[in-house]
C-alpha cells in the first residue's frame, strides 16, 4: 500500500463539534500511514449515520475515486468496520463497487487479508456486529418509550401545545406552553361545534399563533396526547390508551366529539368565514344611541356592496365598516404602553412561568399517588 484515503466517521453533528472521537480516529490513521511510509491522498470527515451510504462526505469520496484511472489500486483507511457500515447488505454490496475501481477498503484495528478465503469469514463478523447492536439498540430504546408510556409517562418530543420538562426526581414529562396551548383548545371547541370548515378554522389558528401546516394540524387534532391519553402499541395490531400523568388540554368527550366530526362524511354545514376579517370589531361597538351592541351586515347597494356596523330594528344608528376599522387602526398606531402597563405584562410573563411549574408538581403528586395505591 503506497497511498490511501482516511475516512473518519461519527454519527451525529453534535458529536461533531462537541466530541472528540473524529479527532482521536484521524490522528491514528495519520500515525498509521506515517508508520507505514503511506501517502496520504486526502482525508474526509463524516457526521452521519452508517445505516446506508447515502453520506455527502462518502459520495464525495466515492466520486474522487471513479475519477481516478482504472489502472492504478486504491485504497481507503478507517479505524474499524463500524466506521465503514452498519448495514451487512449495503457493505457488501459497496465492496462489490470499490472493486470495480480497483479500491480496497481497510479497518486498521480488524485488518482482513483479502487473498485468503477463509478472511472472508471475520468480514462477515465485523460487518455483522455493528449491525446487530444497532438492532439491539433501536430494540432497547422501543422498549423503554413502551415502558414509560405504560407508566403514564410521555418520553418523547412535545407536541406542539406542550413543552418537554425534567422533574426534580429526573424523570421527563409535558406540560401546557402557551400561547399554543389556548389556541389548540379553542380549535378542538371550534371543530367540535362543526358550524366552521376545518380548513377555516385552521386558518384562523395560524392567524392566533399556532403555525403549523395542514396536515400537522389534522394530526393535532386526532392525537389523543391533548386529552390526556397516551396511545401504546402492544402487538402490530394491537393499541391501548393509557390514562397519562401529564395535564390534559381538553376533555377526553370534547376528543371523541371531534373524532366523530373529522370521521363522519357529512354535508358541509359550515359557514363561510370570509366576514370575519371585514366586520373584526363586530361584538365589541355599542350604540351610540340606544346602547345596544352593534350587529354587521353588507348592503347591495346599485353597482356592488357596502359594508356597515349597524343596531337593531328601531334604531337608525349606521356606520360604515371600512371607514370604521381604518379610524380603530390609526388610533392603535398612536398609542403607547405606559410603565405600568409594560410592569403588568411582567407579571402576567411571570405567572405563566408559576404555572409551569405548577404542573411539574402536580405531575409528582400524580406519580406519588399512583406508587402508594400500587403498594396499598
Amino acid at each position: 500500500m503506497k497511498s490511501a484515503y482516511l475516512y473518519v466517521r461519527v454519527s451525529t453533528d453534535e458529536q461533531k463539534r462537541k466530541g472528540y472521537s473524529l479527532p482521536e480516529q484521524e490522528d491514528r490513521l495519520l500515525k498509521y500511514c506515517k508508520y507505514n511510509n503511506i501517502e496520504v491522498k486526502g482525508i474526509y470527515r463524516e457526521d452521519y449515520s452508517a445505516k446506508n451510504f447515502n453520506r455527502p462526505e462518502w459520495k464525495e469520496l466515492f466520486s474522487e475515486i471513479k475519477k481516478k484511472s482504472s489502472g492504478e489500486d486504491k485504497n481507503i483507511l478507517f479505524i474499524k468496520w463500524d466506521r465503514f457500515s452498519r448495514n451487512v447488505e449495503y457493505a457488501y454490496e459497496m465492496i462489490g463497487k470499490l472493486r470495480k475501481y480497483k479500491t480496497t477498503a481497510m479497518a486498521i484495528d480488524q485488518p482482513i487479508d483479502f487473498s485468503v478465503p477463509e478472511s472472508t469469514v471475520m468480514l462477515a463478523v465485523y460487518l455483522a456486529v455493528p449491525e446487530a447492536e444497532n438492532t439491539r439498540r433501536a430494540q432497547n430504546t422501543a422498549n423503554g418509550i413502551r415502558r414509560a408510556k405504560l407508566m403514564g409517562r410521555y418520553p418523547n418530543k412535545a407536541p406542539i401545545g406542550f413543552i418537554n420538562l425534567t422533574l426534580m426526581d429526573g424523570k421527563k414529562t409535558i406540560a401546557p406552553k402557551e400561547p399554543e396551548a389556548d389556541v389548540i383548545k379553542w380549535s378542538f371547541h371550534q371543530v367540535a361545534q362543526n358550524d366552521h370548515k376545518i380548513s377555516e378554522i385552521m386558518k384562523i389558528a395560524n392567524e392566533k399563533g399556532l403555525i403549523c401546516s395542514r396536515s400537522h394540524f389534522f394530526r393535532i387534532l386526532r392525537n389523543p396526547v391533548y386529552c390526556g391519553l397516551i396511545s401504546v402499541r402492544l402487538e402490530p395490531n394491537e393499541e391501548q390508551m393509557i390514562k397519562g400523568l401529564h395535564e390534559p388540554l381538553i376533555s377526553e368527550s370534547l376528543f371523541y366529539q371531534v373524532q366523530s366530526v373529522i370521521n363522519t362524511k357529512r354535508k358541509t354545514t359550515s359557514k363561510k368565514n370570509d366576514l370575519r376579517e371585514l366586520f373584526f370589531l363586530k361584538g365589541f361597538l355599542t350604540c351610540p344611541v340606544c346602547d345596544r351592541k352593534l350587529s354587521a351586515s353588507i348592503s347591495q347597494g346599485r353597482s356592488k356592496k357596502y359594508p356597515y356596523y349597524h343596531c337593531h330594528d328601531g334604531c337608525k344608528t349606521r356606520i360604515n365598516a371600512v371607514f370604521l376599522n381604518e379610524c380603530y387602526q390609526n388610533k392603535l398606531q398612536q398609542l403607547i404602553l405606559s410603565n405600568n402597563a409594560v410592569e403588568l405584562f411582567r407579571n402576567i410573563l411571570e405567572d405563566q412561568n408559576i404555572k409551569i411549574q405548577k404542573a411539574s408538581y402536580l405531575y409528582t403528586q400524580k406519580l406519588l399517588e399512583r406508587k402508594i395505591k400500587e403498594r396499598s
